[in-house]
């Protein structure tokens, strides 16, 4: 008697548990506990990227020191000797664009053929 008892007890609670872990993972499967751990996500990784925006301009910033040291151009106030002679560097070149006008009559074209037979 104390036998069926204790397996009847034993079963009886296995299946609390089993009914109790199943209503918490369809709890989980709900749309709006699916919707807000899309959005814990979407927060972590927002925090990530700023983390790793904010890594990419310190090394940005001392590799900037660097070259600066490099090339002479301090901005120290330390240092106002070598700050008095530094000139801003030139701006960017402006070339000419190569292609031809098609409607200039001045402009020579010449005339580009291309035989496979003299490669070899």
């Amino acid at each position: 008697m104390f036998r069926r008892a204790f397996w009847f007890t034993a079963g009886a609670a296995a299946g609390v548990w089993a009914t109790t872990k199943v209503n918490r993972q369809l709890k989980k499967l709900t749309p709006e506990s699916l919707a807000a751990q899309a959005a814990d996500k979407a927060v972590e990784a927002g925090h990530r990227l700023k983390d790793f925006a904010l890594d990419v301009k310190a090394g940005m910033t001392q590799r900037e020191e660097e070259l600066n040291d490099a090339l002479g151009l301090h901005q120290d106030p330390d240092h106002p000797a070598l700050t008095d002679n530094v000139t801003a560097l030139p701006g960017p070149r402006r070339t000419r664009a190569l292609a031809l006008d098609p409607h200039d009559q001045n402009t020579h074209r010449p005339k580009l053929s291309y035989n496979r037979n003299e490669d070899h």
